[in-house]
């Protein structure tokens, strides 16, 4: 364990990969016969359950989501259209690599993702969050009301056969992250190594994420992937007719006239909507009433605007002062896919030093050898009238209006951005943004 650092359905899958490969200096481990199943070195220590932590003590955490989130979202504006990604997956798949980080290479990483300064804190915190996240799929649901709730979290490290790892390294995982040491031949059969990840990968998103690794990826200069898979379905409280969707116009960002399926909610239905300067914002939850997709509108015209400017203290604002108000709703049904590597985006982001030779990942293996070659990441969503699946606090306080004489009528019918949120922790589990149905 390094020292306290002093700086600073709609249908969803999505999961995200770290590879960790030898720098030049280093002679590697011995070569091992391929094709065996994969072993475990896996910690004596299990999980600790934290299913009791109290949800207050994670506000910093979620906190640190949020402006990573947003910081990425930033760098991957420039990307041409539709785009989705999981900043909870990365977040916890880069602090799995932070535990073996040391010196720069850690207060990099750290400034990067708004870590707590505590490592301790931050890796017992990321246990209750995933703990808590997980106990939602536990809630009371009738039967009648739709398919229950489901939110999977998983967690594995993939290290090289014969490689040395840090015993501090692997109970942090253990405990933090119930990942154990799965071993596999990189130096002999790097093509079955990838396969063996892919295939757990796709395994935990319900085969909603396939390839995650391509191929090339994986050499036999690899000691370690470090990887991240989240599976998502919920039934929305308020749910889309399916016989009133009808297809409509969707106004592409440069002009374009898009034939799409548009789903209609109303007009008795009742939900969180705030009007701001320039866009408009409703919250559809989720049944259990603690999971909500944020939509967030920008007027015609402004989409690019909006984006550049959105910020915590506007997600902020928003979820403060939302409203339940009967709107009637056309929402377009849309599917995508989003991969991307995020070596090069990380590093521009601040932390340059771990996908160098110079990278310091000595408390994984007790010597300077390891740097990040890549991470990959891949998610998909689906909209639908019944609800959402992905793969890859406080309640939120809302006031109720008075209702006015009609329902507020709200179209989308151009580009807007979204987030799934936990209200009692306000984490953000998944974000994107839809160009074109």
């Amino acid at each position: 364990m390094k020292n306290q650092k002093n700086y600073s359905m709609i249908y969803l899958a999505l999961a995200g990969i770290l590879i960790l490969g030898l720098s030049a200096c280093s002679d590697g481990s011995s070569p091992l016969s391929g094709g065996d199943k994969p072993q475990e070195a896996i910690s004596e220590l299990s999980r600790q359950d934290l299913a009791d932590y109290p949800l207050e003590e994670l506000a910093g955490l979620a906190e640190g989501n949020t402006a990573f989130a947003l910081d990425l979202y930033q760098q991957l504006a420039s990307r041409e259209g539709n785009l989705f990604y999981s900043p909870y997956s990365i977040s916890s798949a880069l602090a799995m690599t932070y535990a073996g980080a040391e010196g720069e290479t850690a207060r990099q990483m750290a400034a990067v993702f708004h870590f707590l300064e505590d490592e301790d804190l931050l890796h017992a915190g990321f246990n209750a969050l995933d703990q808590h996240l997980e106990g939602l799929a536990e809630l009371d649901i009738p039967e009648d009301q739709g398919d229950p709730f489901q939110l999977n979290i998983a967690n594995a490290i993939w290290g090289q056969k014969d490689y040395h790892f840090e015993q501090d390294f692997l109970d942090t995982l253990a405990v933090n992250y119930g990942a154990g040491l799965r071993l596999l031949d990189y130096i002999q059969a790097p093509e079955e190594s990838r396969q063996t990840i892919n295939q757990w990968v796709s395994d935990q998103t319900q085969e909603k994420i396939r390839d995650l690794i391509p191929e090339g990826a994986i050499d036999s200069d690899t000691r370690l992937v470090l990887s991240n898979a989240i599976y998502f379905k919920a039934t929305w409280m308020e749910p889309f007719e399916e016989s009133l969707t009808e297809n409509g116009v969707f106004h592409g960002l440069n002009g374009e006239e898009l034939d799409v399926p548009m789903m209609s909610l109303g007009p008795d239905a009742s939900i969180p909507h705030y009007k701001g300067d320039g866009f408009q914002a409703v919250a559809l939850p989720y049944l259990g009433g603690q999971v909500s997709m944020l939509v967030l509108i920008p007027d015609e015209g402004s989409f690019k605007e909006f984006e550049g400017a959105l910020s915590s203290a506007v997600l902020e604002q928003v979820v403060s002062e939302m409203v339940y108000t009967p709107v009637q709703l056309l929402f377009p049904k849309f599917e995508f896919e989003t991969e991307i590597s995020l070596a090069d985006t990380l590093a521009a982001m601040g932390m340059p030093q771990a996908f160098s030779g110079a990278a310091d990942f000595s408390g994984m293996t007790g010597d300077e050898d390891l740097f990040i070659s890549d991470v990959f990441h891949k998610a998909y969503i689906g909209v639908d009238e019944e609800g959402t699946e992905a793969a890859a606090a406080t309640a939120v306080v809302m006031k109720l209006t008075a209702a006015p004489m009609n329902p507020l009528q709200l179209t989308v019918d151009r580009p807007f951005l979204f987030a799934i949120r936990d209200h009692q922790t306000n984490s953000i589990l998944f974000m994107g943004r839809v160009v074109s149905p």
